[in-house]
């Protein structure tokens, strides 16, 4: 009977912390065009010119709804975040990584380590340029890092 009683107060208490980290880190669903508010809609319609919408994503990070926009520019990726009125908050754009300046490449190449990068985005927040994140492969685990634009180390990640 009390093995019962712990291991209960154990699975509850593991469903807790999961549910909390979960909620911390945010949440993501796919939806429709037809789901978007107005203001993301006629966002999304001034940013998508000439684009092709490869899909549409509602999350919800700190307390606050927000609107992800998938989209191919050109041949790369582009995905816009937005909040409910339609407000930009986020672009990650696919870089090149030949493309970008000799400090960011060599500064990317050193936060990785041993590992292998992989794709590069930029991540532009209220119109300002503020870090490059790059996906790396060491011993075929995942994982991302960020430097500035200056290729230097971020104090906080973007």
């Amino acid at each position: 009977m009390k093995i019962t009683r712990i291991f209960a107060l154990a699975v509850i208490t593991t469903a807790t912390l999961s549910a909390i980290q979960s909620n911390a880190q945010g949440s993501e669903k796919k939806i429709s065009r037809s789901e978007l508010p107005a203001a993301v809609e006629k966002t999304v319609a001034a940013q998508s010119e000439g684009a092709t919408i490869k899909g549409f994503n509602e999350e919800q990070e700190d307390g606050q709804t927000l609107y992800e926009a998938e989209l191919q520019v050109s041949g790369h990726a582009k995905d816009i975040l937005m909040d409910k009125a339609g407000n930009i908050v986020e672009i990650e754009e696919q870089v090149e990584p030949a493309s970008l300046p000799a400090a960011v490449q060599s500064g990317l190449q050193a936060k990785a380590g041993k590992g292998k990068l992989g794709m590069v985005v930029s991540l532009t927040k209220h119109d300002k340029l503020v870090a490059y994140e790059a996906k790396v492969t060491t011993g075929g685990k995942h994982s991302e890092v960020q430097v500035g634009p200056d290729g230097k180390p971020l104090d906080h990640e973007e």
